[in-house]
Parts: C-alpha cells; structure tokens; sequence
C-alpha cells in the first residue's frame, strides 16, 4: 500500500515537503541593521586611520620646519679663512621685498664681522625703488666701513639703476659690464587722473575731508596747484639728497655733465667714461684680482623656507582662532 501523499488533481505522488533547519531564517531588517552596524565600524576605522595620517603629517612639517631653521643658523656661522664677502642685492629694493634694508644691513654686519673676511662685494642687479631703503643701507655702509676697516665694492649684472645706483654710491669702488644699465640718478611719483572720464561718464565725485590737503593727489578730483608744487619740492629735496650722495661716493672721479643727474641711464662703458663706474669686471674678476681671495662666501640674508611655513602656520592658526570667537559670539577688538 503506498502511503506517500498524492496530487488530488493528477492522482500522481508528490514530493514531501523538505524538513525545517534547526537554524532560524535571517530576517531581512536583521540584515539591515548588520550592514549599518559593519558600515559605521568602517567609517570609524577610516576616521581614526585619516586622524591618525594628520597626526603623522603635522610632526613631518614640524620636524620639517625644525631642520629647515637649524639649517639655516648652521649655514650663517661665521667663516673664519680668507676670503670674499658676497652680498647680493637682486630686484625691487623696498621694505617687503628680499632686498629690504632690514635683510641687507643684517647680511653687512655679519660679513664685516668675520674677520675671514677680507672685503665684502655688493653684486648689484636692481631697477632701484625705495630711497629711503637705500638711504638707509647707504648710511649703513659708510658706517661699518669706518669701524670695520674694510673695502666695499659694488659689482653690476644687468642693471643698476635709481636707489640700486644709490647704495652702490656707497662703495670704495663699482665695476659693470660694458653692456650693464647705470644711472637713473632721479626720483619720480606717478599716478593717475580720472577727472575727464569721470565728467564723460556723468559720475560725480563727493568726497568729505578734515585738512584742506588731505586729499592731496586725489585721482578723481581736479590738481590742485598749490598742491603740485608742493609735491614738487618735496621730489626736488629727495633728488638733492641723491645728487650728494653720489658726489660724495664719487668724488672727483664723477665727471660731471648736464645730464648727469636728469635720470638718464647709461650703458656700463658710458658710465666708466661719465665716472659713475671704475672699471669693467664680474665677481670672480674681483675676488680674485682686486680683493686677492678667490673664495667666495655668501652672506646674503635671504627669507628662509623654514620661518615662512612657520609664519604662515602662525597666521593660518589666528585665522582659525579668530574665526572660531567669532562663531561663539566673542568679538575682539
């Protein structure tokens, strides 16, 4: 007799249904919550490995910044064996600029303080800028020399014009090549003047002061004068500075003509002929022939990798500082 269950439609076998597990079924909201749970461990690993990455990344730039200033001190110790002193002066002379008073009267010191050194060179390529950075290594110059007993020469690349030819008056002697770019003894203020435009375009202008020349060189007003001439003077009294200042470096070397001082730029033969230089000669020429020391030493003062990344981190941390007071309602005054 056969005993398996039949179709009731068909009359034929049909197979027996298969025995449950003894392990329950997974729900699918038991899956749900496996995957969130395993993908918030994932985002927390991740976090502590990248936290963890930045951690390791600060200490490199430290460690980075530490080297780069421990460096640099190294490289400014004194050298004591004979030798020539090299100073550069390169691009814009201003307070911001790399060849600022600041940094070349700090590189002056520390070469006419070695006592290796037998005379210092200023290698001179300049269009000029600011007479009062000039008017101040200038000064600088004639002091230590008279303290220090030692020569100073100026030697000129491409160009030495304006304030770069006012610091370079303040060498015992200067040396250009033939086709170097000398002279510019002269000083200028520029700016511009809106007024017309200003009248074209039907825009008025309504400016309020407390000093009748405050607004002195105001582009979008009218000149004034009064004003002009006064502004005039004052670049009169800078020019006469710079004229004595350049007789006095020359002496009587400096053949004067009518042109001397008009601003005029000469090639580096014209200004041997004019006075204005001593010779034609590159830096090794003079370390070698005139200083008697072959060697060159640097004493440039030049901004250092490691005190800009730490000044910028600085900065970066006040901003950071700053603006999280300003979030939490702080107010700094």
């Amino acid at each position: 007799m056969n005993d398996e269950p039949q179709s009731p439609e068909t009359g034929q076998p049909t197979a027996a249904p298969a025995a449950r597990s003894g392990t329950p079924e997974v729900s699918w909201e038991r899956a749900t919550i496996e995957k969130l749970v395993f993908a918030t461990l994932r985002e927390q690993q991740a976090a502590r490995r990248w936290k963890l990455a930045m951690r390791l990344l600060w200490l490199l730039v430290f460690a980075a910044l530490a080297w780069a200033i421990w460096h640099a001190e190294e490289l400014n110790a004194p050298v004591t064996t004979p030798h020539t002193a090299l100073i550069e002066i390169q691009g814009e002379i201003s307070a911001d600029a790399e060849a600022s008073a600041e940094n070349v009267v700090a590189s002056l010191h520390s070469a006419f303080e070695d006592k290796g050194a037998q005379a210092i060179v200023l290698l001179i390529n300049s269009p000029g800028g600011s007479p009062v950075q000039a008017g101040i290594i200038n000064d600088e110059i004639n002091r230590l020399k008279a303290l220090h007993q030692k020569k100073v020469y100026a030697v000129v690349e491409e160009t030495c014009a304006s304030a770069a030819y006012y610091i370079a008056a303040g060498a015992d002697e200067i040396y250009v090549d033939k086709a170097s770019l000398v002279g510019s003894i002269g000083v200028l203020m520029d700016g511009f003047g809106f007024t017309g435009l200003m009248d074209k375009l039907g825009i008025e202008r309504r400016l309020m002061t407390a000093g009748e020349n405050k607004a002195m060189l105001d582009p979008f007003s009218p000149q004034d004068e009064a004003q002009k001439a006064y502004i005039q003077s004052m670049l009169t009294e800078i020019h006469n500075q710079f004229i004595a200042v350049v007789r006095k470096g020359r002496g009587e070397r400096l053949k004067e003509t009518p042109d001397t001082f008009s601003g005029l730029v000469w090639s580096g033969q014209q200004a041997v002929n004019l006075g204005l230089a001593d010779g034609l000669a590159n830096l090794d020429h003079v370390a070698r022939e005139i200083v008697k020391a072959e060697d060159i030493v640097d004493y440039t003062q030049r901004e250092n990798l490691g005190y800009r990344l730490a000044r910028q981190f600085g900065a970066s941390i006040g901003e950071g500082m700053f603006r999280a007071a300003a979030s939490a309602g702080v107010k700094l005054h």
